[in-house]
């Protein structure tokens, strides 16, 4: 009888360390040495978002923006956490060959300067499924980027905003995309792009901090998730 439960418990520990889930493989850990500034970004990752359950009470509810907030540093202990596990090489990633063009031939992106259209260039979306919002969506934004901007300068603007809608505008007409998402970064223009492109375009929106860091994986998994 004792051979018996032992010879069950082996079986569940050999099925407990290799679970395959959506592609990622967990093993049994072999030797290897602690990343230590990994170990102290998932701990202050995790302390971040603390403060959101907190924040959050009763009810635990957030707002868009908060939620947005949330998972970012979510994201980021995972990515912390997963890079630490391969370490010790218990996670594997099955690697899939990712069509960029393919996976976003029906969205249409918005963002807001030049340097990150290259980037999604690069990666591989058809630059004629990007448009860059270089300005705000509405003329009295501009005075929340600058204050002391001048009225004539207002005019000039306008004018470029009035481009950027027409240029949405038709691109929604000519390639009927089945979503517009926002890509952009956590500042002032990102922020503006993001509110005023949820309420005009029903646009699906995703800031980080540094967009030129974007990979593959994580622009599939956006696009899936918007």
């Amino acid at each position: 009888m004792n051979d018996m439960r032992m010879k069950q418990a082996q079986d569940l520990i050999h099925k407990a360390t290799k679970k395959s889930n959506n592609g990622i493989f967990f093993n049994e850990a072999d030797s290897g040495n602690i990343d230590v500034k990994l170990s102290e970004s998932t701990l202050k990752n995790i302390i971040k978002s603390e403060e959101f359950i907190f924040n959050a009470l009763p009810d635990h509810f957030l707002s868009k923006e908060d939620a947005v907030k949330y998972t970012d540093i979510l994201i980021d202990a995972r990515n912390s956490i997963d890079a630490q596990l391969m370490n010790f090489n218990v996670l594997n990633k099955e690697i899939d060959e990712i069509n960029i063009d393919e996976i976003t031939s029906n969205i249409l992106f918005l963002t807001t300067k030049n340097n990150f259209k290259k980037s999604l260039k690069k990666l591989g979306v058809d630059v004629q499924r990007i448009i860059v919002a270089d300005t705000p969506l509405l003329i009295e934004d501009m005075k929340e980027i600058n204050p002391q901007i001048p009225d004539a300068a207002l005019k000039g603007i306008e004018k470029k905003i009035e481009h950027v809608h027409n240029d949405i505008d038709r691109k929604k007409s000519s390639l009927n995309p089945s979503k517009i998402i926002v890509l952009a970064e956590k500042d002032i223009n990102g922020n503006l792009l993001r509110k005023r492109s949820e309420k005009m375009y029903d646009a699906k929106t995703y800031l980080r901090d540094n967009l030129k860091d974007l990979t593959e994986e994580e622009l599939k998994e956006i696009v899936e998730n918007s």
